[in-house]
């Protein structure tokens, strides 16, 4: 908060006191205790704040988001011990402003939090700041001390290297993980089943080289390709759809997971967790587990030499028009261009047999729209210009924003992994926003990586505003809310809201139990 927004303007003596017992506070360094998360305000689709440079002269801006109803905390102490004291020092000065000159303007967004610590001393409120002379440099970025510690006390390239993946572990991870699913898509290929023809398609996090901490954890789709179906919307939901066949003259292989019309995705998947585990009988130290309701994958644990996490999910390839609900989805012509786009609809998509919510059940005869393919491709070529982050290209820090609120999200459900608030909450939500993010923020400057901490910040600023208003767009099909009640309850919303605003204001304590 700004100290010279009082009602009335304060004494000398009363400024040297205040001095005083700020300078005092500022050394205590007192932790904070998470405020409540605001009321959600009206507004059905957050935005983002400019994290580079922007405008003819370059200077360095964050927007505050529409309809916050707070000014958001500086999160280091001390910046804030030593803003109340130069706000006393004006005081002292004669510098304060009167009640009725410090009444907010009509319209206008709150300052927002690096604004708060960019150069030069504090002013009075109400105050315009003159604009830079034509040869002075702008601010590059958020201020960093000698060693590239951030201001809010903590090291956002200090948490990276600690989360990289070492190459060794990783090259005998994947041979680990390769060895496994070669044998299972020779056992399916070999069988006389209706999966005969699979292939094979490796995404999510590891092969978007976004992987975390340690690779513990794969995501292996197998594809069918299948033609001349139809799909129902089911409830207007735009991601969920029953599959029917037209007539086909050859037969059709999948008949016998018919029900009526309908293609069961839980007969399908039945029958394909059924060979997963017949072959998972002959491979030493890899086990099948439970299966968890409504998951459309079958989670395979390789025991040794290290335990690893594979999930494998059946899914349909259809290379036709994607559905209409995706028509307003996959919002990247300013950011990645109208060809790149087209040319992502051109390729295939994909229905894993993933369950719609039904009441306090699950409608296990359906299936939900996959682009994960597309997901990797976006994440692989993530520049506006072609040779981001290429060895002679610019380097920005998008991954590195995408991996630290992947930690977020994965520290604080390990901090509170005996409550049910983050059950519900997955890596696939942080990955949502933060494309949104990219689509806000779609110039490359704005990512430079001397503007980590900042940009990191604009992604955790953006995600509280979507926990606020419950509401996170899905990115390929827009009419598809993420957070919606029947999706995630607002109880959980405003947990996890609070936990990030706790996180945020402190300097991120959690990222420090490495």
């Amino acid at each position: 908060m700004d100290h010279r927004g009082g009602k009335a303007t304060r004494t000398a003596s009363k400024a040297a006191t205040a001095t005083s017992k700020i300078s005092a506070q500022g050394v205590k360094g007192l932790r904070e205790e998470p405020s409540e998360s605001p009321s959600a305000p009206g507004a059905t689709r957050p935005n983002s704040r400019k994290c580079g440079a922007v405008g003819a002269a370059g200077s360095l801006q964050r927007r505050s988001i529409p309809g916050s109803p707070e000014r958001p905390q500086v999160r280091a102490r001390g910046a804030r011990a030593k803003k109340a004291l130069l706000d006393a020092e004006d005081a002292v000065e004669g510098q304060a402003v009167s009640a009725a000159k410090l009444e907010p303007p009509a319209a206008g967004p709150p300052l927002s939090r690096v604004s708060s610590r960019r150069r030069g001393s504090a002013r009075a409120a109400g105050e315009q700041r003159p604009p830079p002379e034509p040869t002075e440099v702008p601010s590059p970025g958020p201020l960093v001390s000698a060693s590239g510690a951030a201001p809010g006390g903590w090291n956002p390239r200090a948490v990276l290297d600690k989360l990289r993946l070492r190459r060794q572990e990783i090259s005998l991870a994947a041979e680990t993980v390769n060895k496994v699913v070669d044998h299972l898509l020779r056992g399916l290929k070999s069988c006389d089943s209706e999966f005969k023809d699979v292939g094979l398609l490796r995404t999510g996090s590891y092969y978007e080289h976004v992987k975390i901490s340690a690779p513990n954890e794969f995501d292996i789709m197998f594809k069918l390709e299948v033609s001349r179906i139809q799909l129902e919307e089911y409830r207007n939901s735009g991601a969920y759809y029953f599959v029917k066949f037209k007539r086909n003259p050859k037969g059709n292989p999948l008949s016998p997971f018919l029900e009526g019309e309908i293609l069961s995705a839980s007969k399908m998947l039945l029958k394909f967790r059924k060979i997963i585990k017949k072959e998972i009988e002959n491979i030493e130290d890899v086990v099948v587990q439970r299966k968890k309701r409504g998951s459309p994958a079958v989670t395979l644990l390789i025991r040794k030499p290290k335990e690893i996490s594979v999930d494998i999910t059946l899914a349909l390839e259809l290379n036709t028009s994607w559905p209409a609900s995706t028509k307003n989805g996959l919002p990247v012509k300013d950011w990645l261009g109208t060809k790149v786009r087209s040319s992502l609809r051109q390729q295939p998509f994909y229905l894993v047999p993933k369950h719609a919510k039904e009441g306090n059940g699950f409608q296990e005869e359906t299936w939900r729209l996959s682009f994960s393919h597309i997901e990797k491709d976006i994440l692989k070529n993530h520049g506006q210009s072609k040779t981001c982050c290429e060895i002679n290209g610019m380097k920005c820090c998008r991954k590195d924003c995408l991996k630290l609120m992947k930690y977020l999200l994965e520290q604080l459900k390990i901090k509170f992994e005996n409550r049910k608030e983050l059950d519900k909450f997955s890596s696939y939500h942080v990955k949502t926003a933060f494309f949104h993010v990219c689509t806000q923020e779609s110039q490359d400057s704005h990512w430079h990586t001397r503007d980590l901490e900042l940009c990191f910040d604009n992604c955790v600023a953006y995600f509280l505003q979507c926990l606020k208003i419950e509401h996170l767009e899905h990115y390929f099909i827009p009419g598809f809310n993420l957070f919606s009640r029947d999706q995630i309850d607002k109880i959980s919303k405003e947990f996890l809201s609070k936990e990030i605003e706790y996180e945020r204001n402190n300097g991120f304590p959690v990222f420090h139990k490495l």
